[in-house]
C-alpha cells in the first residue's frame, strides 16, 4: 500500500480514500495474505482512520508450546490529529514524565499517512497476550520413566560413609 499525502486527501471525493488490499504486511507472520479495507477521511484537523481487515497467524501455546493456527479478526477505528508542530516534537526522554494529553496520535497535515504501518501496529494489538490453544489445555504431561535406583561408584563410597556418619 502507497503512502496518502495528506494534502491530497483533502481534494478526494468527500475527503475520503479507500484501500482494499490483499497482501502480506511487512514484519508481520502469517499464514494468509492480509485482506480487507481501510478508510482515511480527512476531518480538518485530524484523520479518521478505521478498518476491516483480517488473516490468519501461527501462534504458540503458552501452556503445552505447541503451534495453533489463530484467525485474526480486527475492525480498528482511530482519530489521528493534524498538528504543525509534530514535525518539531522533541524525541522522548525516558525519565521524563508524560501527560495523557501527549498520549495521543498526531502528524503533521502537510505529511503522509503510511496504512501500512498503522494496519501493522493495530493488527499486533490485537494478538493476543495469553495464547492458548484451547481453553481447557492442561498444558505440558510429564511422563513418570521408570529409571533403576542409581548406583554408587565404590569411588564414592567412602564419602557416602561420611555422609551417613554425619546424619547420625
Amino acid at each position: 500500500m502507497d503512502k496518502i499525502h495528506i494534502p491530497q486527501l483533502t481534494r478526494a471525493p468527500q475527503q475520503t480514500e479507500v484501500i482494499s488490499f490483499n497482501e502480506l504486511v511487512p514484519g508481520l507472520e502469517t499464514l494468509t495474505p492480509v485482506q480487507g479495507q481501510i478508510k482515511v477521511t480527512h476531518q480538518g484537523s485530524y484523520l479518521d482512520v478505521s478498518a476491516k481487515a483480517e488473516t490468519i497467524v501461527t501462534l504458540m501455546c503458552h501452556r503445552c508450546l505447541q503451534q495453533y493456527n489463530y484467525r485474526l479478526s480486527i475492525a480498528p477505528s482511530e482519530l489521528i490529529w493534524l498538528d504543525e508542530t509534530t514535525d518539531a516534537i522533541e524525541p522522548v526522554l525516558l525519565d521524563r514524565d508524560i501527560a495523557p494529553e501527549d498520549l495521543i496520535e498526531t502528524l503533521s497535515p502537510k505529511g503522509d499517512f503510511d496504512p501500512t504501518t498503522w494496519l501493522y501496529e493495530q493488527l499486533c494489538l490485537e494478538i493476543p497476550q495469553r495464547q492458548l490453544c484451547d481453553q481447557a489445555c492442561k498444558g505440558i504431561e510429564l511422563t513418570t520413566i521408570d529409571t533403576p535406583t542409581p548406583t554408587v561408584d565404590r569411588r564414592w563410597a567412602s564419602l557416602e560413609t561420611f555422609k551417613d556418619q554425619l546424619r547420625h
